[in-house]
C-alpha cells in the first residue's frame, strides 16, 4: 500500500457521490505519478469512504470528543456509507471510477458504551467515527448492502471496473 498524500480538504463542498469518486481517482492518480515512468506496468487502486447522515458528511474525527459526537449522532439511526473506488493503469493512464452505497443501522447506544468504544482509540481516523471490521461491529444493528463497502473497499465494484478495463481480477490476486 502506498499513501497518496492527496489533500482531501481541497474536495470540500462536493456532493457525496462525486466526493468519493473524485477523491478515489485523485488518490490513484497521485500514486501512479509517484511511481514514475520506470515502474513496471501496474494496476493502481484508489479508494475513499465517507459516512453520510441526512445531508451531512461525517469525516474522520480528529479527537475523542469529535468521535463521541459522531457516534452519539448515529446512535439508534440509519446512515449511509459511500465508498469510491478508482483503478488506473500505470502504463496507459486509462482509468475507471465507481462507488457503492450501503445503509447502516446503528444500535441505540448508551453514553457509557460510546465512551468505552472511543477510549479504545479505534474511532480516530475512521469515517463516521467507527470501524465495522473491528470493535465497531458491536455498535451496528444491521446493514443493507455490501459489508466491504463499509470497511472501505467496495470489492464487487472493484471487480466490475477491472473487468471494464478488459482485465481479470484474478490475474492480480494471490489468494
Amino acid at each position: 500500500m502506498i499513501p497518496s498524500g492527496v489533500d482531501e480538504s481541497r474536495f470540500g463542498g462536493l456532493p457525496p457521490e462525486r466526493l468519493v469518486r473524485e477523491l478515489s481517482l485523485a488518490k490513484a492518480q497521485a500514486v501512479v505519478q509517484s511511481l514514475g515512468g520506470d515502474a513496471p506496468k501496474s494496476l493502481v487502486i484508489g479508494s475513499d469512504t465517507i459516512v453520510v447522515d441526512g445531508d451531512t458528511v461525517l469525516g474522520k474525527p480528529g479527537d475523542c470528543n469529535e468521535a463521541e459526537e459522531m457516534i452519539e449522532r448515529l446512535s439508534g439511526r440509519t446512515h449511509v456509507v459511500m465508498s469510491g473506488v478508482a483503478v488506473v493503469l500505470s502504463d496507459t493512464l486509462e482509468f475507471r471510477v465507481s462507488h457503492d452505497v450501503t445503509k447502516v443501522k446503528m444500535r441505540r447506544l448508551s453514553r457509557e458504551a460510546i465512551r468505552r468504544y472511543v477510549e479504545s482509540g479505534e474511532p480516530i481516523g475512521k469515517a463516521g467515527g467507527y470501524a465495522i471490521q473491528g470493535r465497531g461491529a458491536l455498535l451496528v444493528e444491521s446493514i443493507d448492502g455490501c459489508y466491504y463497502n463499509v470497511v472501505g473497499l467496495p470489492l464487487a465494484r472493484l471487480v466490475d471496473i477491472v473487468g471494464e478495463l478488459g482485465l481479470n481480477i484474478f490475474d492480480f490476486c494471490s489468494l
